[in-house]
């Protein structure tokens, strides 16, 4: 049994994704909406997700575009009380993903009481937001010097709007981070939110790392989900929840029940 089975209580676990509307900070921040607007948006989405059957719940600043690889410090403390302000209605585990900065979502995590977070962890990379470097072996001290070491860390290995600035298989990839950094999980992507992830990558990485449990991290929905679970350990799904399929909407929670039917179907639950 791996710890998926154990912290989600089922083989094949579906997080959905919890989007935030845009932070004070960003760009797109509503000012005359504030907080309180932010707040009833994700409490929404997540009742949906929750009545829909979805096994755990990740929440994510999607909207914060541009995306930094280190935010700021307002981003944190909102995204902090967002979830804070939440967990009276939280009835599943859930995590935290502050896009793009690893330091920043392990923090969140630890102040929430999220039991897990997912990132790019490792690799340097030529991207939409610049030269894109990391420092695994920093990040998982500051993990362990801030109480964190209980949060499970599953690792994004196929950035998306990145390549990894030095050609590297994919495989590869997989093999190395899976010995130097212990990930909990690795997460394989398409290119940007939304867009499908390649079956053929999925299966070559979970081939090459029987024993860690790999995830399909974006574009599955209703009609790719079923031999998507063939492969992969778990979906991280966002989009496919939203109404007609389009990312910045609401979460749709008739969408979210077709999907579980599916996803229990091949569990066998």
């Amino acid at each position: 049994m791996t710890w998926l089975s154990s912290h989600f209580q089922t083989r094949k676990p579906i997080i959905a994704m919890c989007h935030l509307r845009a932070l004070p900070g960003d760009p797109g921040y509503d000012p005359a909406g504030g907080m309180d607007a932010i707040i009833d948006s994700a409490r929404a989405d997540l009742h949906a997700l929750q009545e829909g059957g979805v096994d755990a719940v990740m929440f994510s600043n999607e909207a914060s575009l541009p995306y930094l690889t280190q935010v700021e410090p307002i981003t944190s403390a909102c995204m902090a009380r967002v979830i804070a302000e939440l967990r009276p209605d939280i009835d599943r585990p859930y995590g935290v993903n502050v896009l793009w900065d690893p330091k920043a979502s392990i923090d969140v995590a630890v102040a929430t009481g999220a039991s897990f977070v997912r990132e790019i962890f490792s690799g340097v990379y030529a991207s939409d937001y610049g030269l894109w470097n990391t420092n695994c072996g920093e990040v998982i001290r500051h993990q362990h010097a801030v109480g964190g070491a209980h949060i499970k860390l599953l690792f994004n290995i196929v950035p998306e709007s990145a390549v990894y600035l030095a050609e590297r298989n994919v495989v590869d990839i997989a093999v190395s981070t899976v010995f130097v950094a212990q990930p909990d999980a690795l997460c394989v992507s398409g290119l940007t939110a939304g867009a499908e992830t390649s079956s053929e990558t999925l299966s070559r990485v979970k081939q090459a790392v029987p024993d860690t449990p790999v995830f399909a991290n974006t574009g599955v929905n209703v009609a790719n989900l079923e031999a998507t679970l063939a492969i992969a350990d778990g979906t991280v799904t966002g989009t496919a929840f939203k109404r007609d399929g389009q990312i910045w909407n609401e979460v749709d929670v008739e969408r979210v029940r077709d999907f579980m039917r599916i996803a229990n179907s091949v569990r066998g639950d």
